[in-house]
């Protein structure tokens, strides 16, 4: 049986990114904090997958103060979101694949 990887990201690789990916999926907008909650990792850990995927032009990036204090929000872009998809759709086939 061959099995075929084609259509996986490899921006999609780490656990982070795609649960990133995931939650902005669901969700049109969320802040750092949340993310960082949702995901159970570090400050800096989450810094540096958000900006490799900012990097891809798979998020956006809106910063904004709320009572004096940063905010920041992440949103998924078009881009991004197709790719997340194509990305899915590829890890689909593949399982299908494998246990056909």
């Amino acid at each position: 049986m061959k099995i075929t990887i084609n259509g996986l990201h490899k921006a999609f690789e780490s656990r982070i990114k795609l649960g990133i990916m995931a939650a902005l999926a669901i969700n049109n907008m969320l802040d750092f904090n949340s993310l960082k909650e949702f995901l159970d990792v570090t400050d800096g850990n989450l810094a540096s997958h958000l900006k490799a995927l900012e990097k891809e032009e798979f998020i956006r990036v809106e910063k904004s103060f709320v009572d004096k204090k940063s905010n920041t929000n992440y949103a998924a872009t078009e881009l991004g979101r197709k790719a997340f998809t194509d990305h899915l759709n590829a890890l689909e086939k593949l399982i299908k694949g494998v246990t056909e």
